[in-house]
């Protein structure tokens, strides 16, 4: 289907645009950073430092392998496992965190995803994932490696030919997010986050193009969540409300049975706010009483502490006024008895 738009009759594709379609050589260039794939830092630290990478994958030399393994090993697209990543209070492209051990264990598809880029596939090998019919998962990575590895202006002419595929896929971790590769398709062109990491950024023009045409098309850019809504709610609309409506109830009966044992034990509360709030005055006036304590004693300290200064200064002064006394009265007998000497001359 890809290789009939990639390489179609050259007249329908003038009409259609207006100016000759160059064929497109086998060699695929890469958007972006050629050594990251344009993959956030924390989930690429964490695939670089996997043991599956590093053990498994690195004796994978061929696309073939890479591709079986796909089909025996991946089970869904998110890039941590289930039950690995925690991300509470965390916000930003990957929770806000920094380091590989904040990160979680990073799945398996995204550990082949980045093999993939490693092997530098061409545009044949990757037409051929799209067109994959072994696996789903095969069809899906090489949406993701479209999505993180190719330019922007070019995400149009890839996806445009499977807008409209109705082959299911599980997205999820641990399953619960069943949607068609339709769906997925649109949800790569129109949303930028993908479970707990990003995609590249797509420029504001292009963007508005990829919506115009998807509103031309009759489909609307909706966000995944809304999609598998309302896909799950086509194919088994009846039971989801039943199941909703018997989560409704059991909700409201738990709420009746909370409230009954709260005004059950609200006697018993009362009278145990009434001790508890004597216990605390009690514990009041108990402090109360050993400040007051602890100030007088305090006081006391200070008033025999000023009282022995006191004392100290008076004493130096009586025996300061005593050697003054006694200085001067040794002075005036010194002075007496020069005078007679000098008169006895």
């Amino acid at each position: 289907m890809a290789e009939q738009y990639e390489y179609g009759d050259e007249e329908d594709q003038q009409e259609d645009y207006g100016a000759p379609v160059k064929k497109l050589g086998n060699n695929l260039p890469v958007w972006g950073n050629p050594r990251t794939m344009n993959l956030n830092h924390l989930v690429l630290t964490n695939i670089q430092n996997s043991p599956y990478f590093k053990v498994r994958l690195i004796e994978l030399k061929t696309y073939h392998e890479v591709i079986d393994e796909i089909y025996y090993k991946v089970d869904h697209l998110e890039p941590w496992e289930r039950g690995t990543r925690k991300t509470a209070g965390q916000t930003g492209m990957c929770g806000g965190v920094r380091g590989v051990g904040a990160g979680g264990v990073v799945s398996t598809s995204f550990c082949i995803l980045f093999k993939l880029f490693t092997l530098k596939l061409t545009r044949k090998q990757l037409n051929g994932m799209l067109n994959h019919t072994d696996s789903p998962f095969i069809r899906g990575l090489g949406i993701m490696y479209i999505r993180f590895s190719q330019a922007p202006a070019d995400l149009w002419d890839w996806f445009e030919p499977y807008l409209e595929d109705e082959e299911e896929i599980d997205v999820k971790a641990g399953g619960g997010c069943v949607m068609t590769i339709g769906m997925m398709i649109r949800t790569v062109l129109t949303k930028l986050e993908w479970f707990s990491t990003l995609f590249p950024r797509i420029p504001v023009p292009i963007q508005k193009m990829i919506e115009e045409n998807l509103t031309h098309k009759g489909m609307t850019g909706r966000r995944m969540g809304e999609a598998v809504d309302d896909y799950n709610d086509d194919q088994h609309g009846s039971v989801d409300r039943d199941r909703r409506d018997a989560s409704r109830h059991n909700s409201r009966e738990r709420s009746h049975n909370a409230s009954s044992k709260h005004r059950s034990l609200e006697p018993e509360r009362r009278r145990n706010s009434r001790s508890r709030d004597e216990r605390r005055s009690h514990t009041h006036e108990r402090r109360r009483t050993e400040r007051s304590r602890s100030r007088d004693r305090s006081s006391r300290k200070r008033s025999r502490s000023r009282d022995r200064d006191t004392r100290k200064r008076s004493s130096y002064d009586r025996d300061s006024r005593k050697r003054r006394s006694r200085s001067r009265e040794r002075k005036r007998r010194s002075r007496s008895r020069s005078r007679d000497r000098r008169h006895r001359r």
